[in-house]
């Protein structure tokens, strides 16, 4: 397959490369075996439990950055597996942590500490015997306000109407459809700009899975592809910004945005989300 083009120039996009810089990629998608998806469901588990295992940390007081050494120090030395995001084209850390009005890719920080409520997206990528188990989850920090937690639990449940609809024979504009709908039918709006991915022993190829679209359109899902969805909503409007370090997308209003995600498998006759946390039943 052809490799999307060099992103360092453009922000070095993590989890979700912008849609205008993959238009001209052709899908080649990479179909997995039994036993690539074996491996998968080993990576998946992993990084789900490692939001399993910081949830009790994301209180007021702490640092993103803290909450970064934290979750490092779990995947590396209690699950001897590789934080993804750490150095890749240069992300500096092992976790996004995404405060309020940030999209995605935050950096963490020492200077950024939670505070009674806050909401925070909490990205994890981990990397065991070569394959990506990819996931992320809203936090909230302390008690939060009444319209901050109605963004976060549409925003989870337009995840979970696009993975309702995941079989082979599903096509992608199908997901987008369902996700926008319902996304906008409570007003919000999805950010077009990210978008999930495909992975597996890559952490993004094809294909590209947009939040958006027109239903009965786009590819045909086939049994044994493996991708992630992972809408995020704004409770503004939908266009962003990238900040000057490089990473960091806000929303360019500066009103609340909200993003859960999670890995996933077409079976024979379905879905297996391959990051699913103890708390979730699918």
């Amino acid at each position: 397959m052809r490799i999307q083009r060099d992103l360092t120039k453009r922000g070095c996009r993590l989890h979700t490369p912008t849609i205008r810089e993959r238009q001209t990629i052709i899908m080649a998608v990479s179909i997995k075996t039994p036993e690539d998806i074996e491996k998968m469901r080993v990576a998946g588990r992993k990084a789900a439990e490692v939001l399993e295992m910081i949830e009790e940390f994301v209180v007021p007081g702490t640092t993103t950055a803290e909450l970064d050494r934290i979750c490092h120090r779990y995947i590396v030395e209690q699950q001897s597996a590789i934080p993804a995001p750490l150095n890749y084209k240069g992300f500096p850390k092992s976790i996004c942590t995404s405060v309020n009005h940030v999209v995605c890719h935050g950096i963490p920080s020492e200077k950024k500490k939670l505070k009674t409520g806050d909401i925070v997206n909490i990205d994890i990528t981990v990397i065991i015997d070569g394959y990506h188990g990819d996931t992320s989850k809203m936090f909230m920090v302390g008690t939060v306000a009444p319209h901050a937690h109605r963004l976060c639990k549409i925003t989870q449940e337009c995840l979970y109407r696009g993975i309702e609809l995941v079989k082979p024979g599903c096509r992608l504009g199908d997901i987008g459809y369902a996700i926008q709908q319902h996304a906008e039918a409570n007003h919000y709006t999805i950010v077009r700009d990210y978008c999930g991915h495909g992975i597996g022993k890559v952490f993004h190829e094809d294909p590209q899975v947009l939040h958006y679209g027109v239903a009965n359109t786009g590819m045909e899902l086939r049994e044994g592809m493996t991708f992630t969805i992972e809408p995020m909503v704004n409770a503004g409007k939908h266009h962003t910004k990238l900040k000057s370090d490089g990473w960091t997308v806000e929303t360019r209003d500066g009103r609340l945005s909200a993003q859960w995600e999670h890995t996933l498998a077409v079976t024979k006759n379905g879905v297996e989300v391959l990051t699913a946390r103890r708390e979730e039943s699918f």
